[in-house]
């Protein structure tokens, strides 16, 4: 099995790539409906939520770093345009989404998505005995469940 200079199999590191590049994708299209859910976000809820989408879109902003540099760790190009992240993203668009529980709702479905695609990275950098890639999806998995839990209260 040919290893590359991490000491990682070269076949099965450019798959882990490809699924980081979805991940990354997916991150992109998140980001951007959170900017858009900050910005258009209106009623009783305004000023909390306004600050709340501005931290879930400034640590979306730092995991999309985080994912496109362990891309490059591992040898690969991240994707960077909009048209490869839409092509490469499972989550919806929120359009002019102005009220509190349809834009929790969004956010909602998304870190789920996100979830079960940073769960399969998880499973395949595991399997290889990548550390870097299987600690960094660990820690996206444990804040994101916590999110998912708090958003969940909130919309009760």
């Amino acid at each position: 099995m040919m290893k590359n200079t991490l000491g990682l199999p070269i076949k099965e590191t450019k798959e882990l790539t490809n699924e980081l590049n979805i991940l990354l994708s997916n991150f992109q299209v998140y980001y951007q409906n959170l900017r858009g859910l900050h910005w258009n976000i209106k009623g009783k809820r305004f000023f909390d939520l306004h600050v709340k989408f501005e931290e879930f879109y400034n640590d979306s902003q730092i995991k999309i770093d985080l994912i496109a540099e362990r891309i490059l760790t591992l040898g690969g190009t991240p994707l960077h345009t909009f048209e490869d992240y839409i092509a490469n993203s499972q989550l919806k668009v929120g359009k002019d989404i102005s009220n509190d529980e349809t834009a929790i709702s969004l956010i909602l479905d998304s870190l789920s998505e996100l979830l079960v695609i940073e769960r399969k990275i998880l499973s395949d950098s595991g399997e290889i005995e990548d550390e870097g890639t299987n600690s960094m999806m660990s820690d996206f998995i444990s804040e994101q469940e916590k999110t998912i839990w708090m958003l969940k209260a909130w919309m009760q």
